[in-house]
């Protein structure tokens, strides 16, 4: 019993001696591991803070951008709010002006009559015998040029290279204008034909001529010849317009698309954008607001301009048109002041594209093209379709100042007059274009429009995810172009 008990004892005693040997051993572990685990958890903490200081400075830049963007957009609108004003008094003085020098001719007019009614038959054969009666308001001009431009047996070829268009195009416009634009003979001259009073104004868009060059070619006075170029673009934006630069119906969106889609693989695109910029004289008021920059910098010379932001379907005509806004701001600028802009925050553009250069952000419904450094395979595939796209909308926009070569070059044409005679030449373009009035090479233009990358690139998170879609599904299906290799 007592050597059972002893051993026992010793065993017990053994068992604690390694209890306590692993205990000490097992310390130093636990001490270390502790020691791995605060330090996770400090790094972890760290990184927390650190997210919420970078998100908190990105957030705030992100309102001080918004709050610069809102305040120049404000200020752009009400400087040309103002500027409207100020272009409305200048009009209201011009019309009394001219009203009163219309009342004093007539007043004198009348005058003249009447003193040659109240003198004797012996005094008017006085007169005749001395030689020919003064005529009032006519000055004899020779209107060779254009009586031969005008005989039936014109060469079509001559007439085409004169005006642009076909004989029977320039038909169906002054057919479009007659009801407009014809006025009645008087008993002190006879009126100016129609088809003379067109010519007139699409010559000078054609040609961009001087008006005293214009007068001499039509026999026509300066002063009645610019009054001409106006009166015809006004009608031609008033009658022509609605019927020729429209917004696709439902059935010619479905074409549209279908048209897109065959040349780029993009589904639901209905529309190629552009912006471009037309000089100007510099202007007496905001002269800093036309003030063109990029132009300035290229051509060495002092420029200023106004924008034209168009949309085109694939054949190259204009669906849309966005003119007048000054040449300092920018195609995204432009485009949030546009008519179009407004119709897609009311949701007419829901689910379709208008694809646009990377002068304009990603939208719910304007695609860009990507523009980060190092693109993949996949971006640089979508970017060479999407680029087929772009080049329909320059090059209808080439053709457009091609035709109308007084879009080219600074032209004598008021400011506020400006935007009518643009919207003219728009439309001829569209009228053109449908009937297939080809384009002579020589008359070709290289735009030089500079593209600056918007100050917000991305207004829409979904919009970058269905960038990323149709990138992937181009390049998946075969659709995307191989250049890039």
């Amino acid at each position: 019993m007592i050597n059972g008990e002893n051993y026992k004892r010793r065993r017990k005693e053994a068992f604690s001696d390694d209890e306590d040997s692993c205990s000490t051993d097992n310390e130093p572990k636990k001490k270390d591991l502790n020691g791995i685990i605060t330090s996770l958890l400090l790094l972890e903490e760290q990184e927390k803070r650190d997210h919420e200081e970078q998100n908190e400075a990105s957030n705030e830049e992100k309102s001080i951008l918004e709050s610069n963007h809102k305040r120049k957009t404000r200020t752009m609108l009400e400087f040309y709010t103002n500027l409207q004003d100020y272009y409305s008094e200048i009009d209201e003085t011009d019309r009394v002006k001219r009203k009163k020098s219309r009342t004093m001719a007539a007043s004198v007019a009348v005058a003249a009559v009447s003193q040659t009614e109240n003198q004797s038959p012996n005094q008017q054969n006085k007169q005749s015998g001395s030689g020919q009666q003064r005529r009032l308001w006519v000055k004899d001009r020779s209107k060779a040029w254009w009586d031969d431009c005008n005989r039936p047996d014109y060469p079509e070829e001559e007439f085409k290279k004169a005006f642009r268009m076909s004989k029977s195009t320039f038909e169906l416009i002054c057919e479009e204008l007659n009801s407009v634009i014809a006025k009645e003979d008087t008993t002190l001259r006879n009126a100016i034909p129609v088809k003379q009073r067109v010519a007139v104004c699409i010559w000078r868009l054609a040609t961009g001529e001087p008006l005293r060059l214009v007068s001499k070619r039509f026999g026509l006075g300066i002063s009645t010849c610019h009054k001409l170029v106006l009166e015809v673009c006004s009608a031609i934006r008033s009658v022509l317009m609605p019927k020729y630069l429209h917004w696709p119906e439902e059935d010619s969106l479905r074409k549209i698309k279908e048209e897109f889609e065959g040349i780029s693989g993009i589904p639901n695109v209905v529309g190629s954008m552009y912006t471009t910029h037309i000089p100007i004289i510099a202007p007496k008021i905001s002269v800093a607001a036309y003030f063109n920059k990029r132009h300035t910098e290229r051509n060495q010379k002092t420029s200023y301009s106004i924008t034209v932001q168009g949309v085109v379907d694939p054949r190259g005509v204009f669906t849309d048109v966005c003119i007048g806004w000054p040449g300092s701001m920018t195609d995204d600028q432009v485009l949030e002041k546009s008519a179009l802009y407004q119709r897609a925050n009311g949701g007419l553009l829901k689910g379709v594209w208008i694809v646009g250069s990377s002068g304009y952000p990603l939208m719910d419904w304007v695609l860009v093209p990507y523009t980060q450094q190092h693109l993949t395979w996949t971006q640089h595939a979508f970017n060479e379709k999407i680029g087929e796209i772009q080049k329909i909308a320059k090059e209808a926009f080439g053709r457009l100042k091609g035709r109308w070569c007084c879009l080219q070059k600074r032209t004598e044409v008021k400011l506020q007059d400006l935007p009518v005679v643009l919207g003219a030449c728009c439309v001829l373009h569209n009228i053109c274009e449908m009937m297939d009035e080809g384009i002579d090479p020589d008359l070709k233009f290289a735009l030089a429009d500079d593209e600056m990358v918007p100050e917000v690139a991305l207004k829409s998170v979904s919009s970058m995810k269905a960038r990323d879609a149709i990138a992937h599904n181009l390049l998946h299906h075969g659709l995307a172009g191989t250049a890039f290799l």
